[in-house]
């Protein structure tokens, strides 16, 4: 009994059936900190939705929102050390 199987494999594989590349993970790593920060800002304007406000919840907002800024600022200068732009 003969097997049947794909003569070209690689010819029905498609660039997403790989794994990412190693510059992908490094570029999800440099970033990781700035998407945890919006994951954690997100967090507290749903937090926000739902009344009633109060002093303590506008001031985690505030805060949140200040640390996701500064994270972003990080981020820009270091991609602008790296490509040689003044920022």
């Amino acid at each position: 009994m003969r097997n049947i199987a794909a003569v070209q494999a690689v010819v029905t594989a498609t660039e997403f059936d790989r794994g990412p590349t190693a510059a992908e993970l490094d570029a999800i790593d440099a970033e990781m900190l700035s998407i945890l920060e919006d994951v954690v800002r997100l967090d507290e304007q749903i937090a926000l939705l739902n009344p009633p406000l109060s002093e303590l919840k506008e001031r985690r907002h505030r805060r949140a929102r200040r640390r996701v800024l500064a994270e972003r600022r990080v981020l820009a200068n270091r991609n602008a050390a790296q490509t040689g732009d003044a920022a």
